[in-house]
């Protein structure tokens, strides 16, 4: 019998929308200070993580690479048989970093033989103006 889960769920959301998933996650990944953020560059503002510019601003940030290479490892450490191993990435409006590091993540996940699924609970919302 596979120890593999169904799946590894990596959500992203941000903190300032005041509802994050309901569910514990087996690895929380908090990058409200971690990354350098593309919400102060107004060119990039109301562009997201899936944005080719943002993702590749958000990963160029030293440590940027390490981050995704520890939730990796972490995740695929959690992996259990009786249910899917869930990643939270955090940030603080949950559009630019966390969806960035939640795709990247996934990625190497998939690479590694993982099935993998992405939801990103804020990616939709406004701009949250601080």
């Amino acid at each position: 019998m596979s120890q593999t889960p169904t799946e590894i769920e990596i959500v992203s959301y941000g903190e300032l929308h005041g509802d994050p998933p309901p569910l514990p996650p087996d690895v929380h990944i908090d990058l409200r200070t971690a990354l350098r953020n593309p919400h102060q560059d107004p060119a990039m503002r109301q562009l997201t993580g899936l944005d080719a510019a943002v993702r590749e601003h958000v990963l160029a940030t030293p440590g940027a690479q390490q981050i995704v290479r520890d939730a990796v490892t972490q995740s695929l450490a959690a992996v259990r048989a009786d249910r899917a191993v869930r990643v939270h990435t955090l940030c603080m409006g949950g559009r630019h970093r966390s969806v960035a590091i939640a795709e990247a993540i996934g990625e190497c996940l998939r690479a590694a033989g993982a099935a993998v699924r992405v939801p990103h609970r804020h990616l939709d919302r406004p701009v949250v103006q601080r």
